[in-house]
């Protein structure tokens, strides 16, 4: 066993896992933290997208002791005060998601996203930077309307992101 020490959506955690524990197991299992899905074992749905000092992550190839003295934000851990993340908010809003298995993975990659790019994003960005995100279920019209609606609403809220 190896011990690891993260901050988990804000909160100090310490473990003693198995090295080869996946950071989604330990999320999931350890943690409890169910809103990170396993779809795939093999890095190429993004159910399992994370955050892993504010860059999004595959959470299903990634180690938890890679994660070791790491801040780890899941999709639990993004709303602020009862309130809804402006993506969250935004993909509720415009039907992004179905049966909402790849919701928390699209959403945690449309925030980095934004980060990344910035509130100003063509459907062709989205488009192409969702490239490892798959949904069985919608044609990601109406997603990536969600992802252009919650870039802006994370311009109108630059604490919530910058609490990312």
């Amino acid at each position: 066993m190896t011990t690891v020490s993260l901050t988990v959506n804000g909160q100090p955690v310490t473990a003693d896992v198995d090295p080869r524990t996946l950071l989604v197991q330990f999320l999931r299992e350890n943690l409890r933290l169910t809103g990170t899905h396993v779809g795939c074992d093999t890095s190429q749905c993004g159910a399992c997208v994370v955050h892993l000092n504010g860059q999004a992550v595959k959470s299903c190839t990634t180690l938890a002791v890679q994660a070791n003295a790491s801040v780890v934000t899941t999709i639990e851990g993004i709303s602020q005060g009862g309130e809804l993340h402006p993506m969250q908010a935004a993909f509720r809003e415009h039907h992004g998601l179905q049966c909402g298995y790849c919701t928390p993975g699209m959403i945690m990659s449309a925030i980095d996203i934004v980060n990344r790019k910035g509130n100003a994003l063509d459907e062709q960005t989205i488009r192409a930077e969702l490239e490892g995100n798959l949904c069985r279920c919608t044609g990601y019209h109406n997603i990536v309307k969600a992802v252009a609606a919650g870039a802006q609403g994370m311009a109108q809220a630059p604490l919530q992101q910058a609490a990312e």
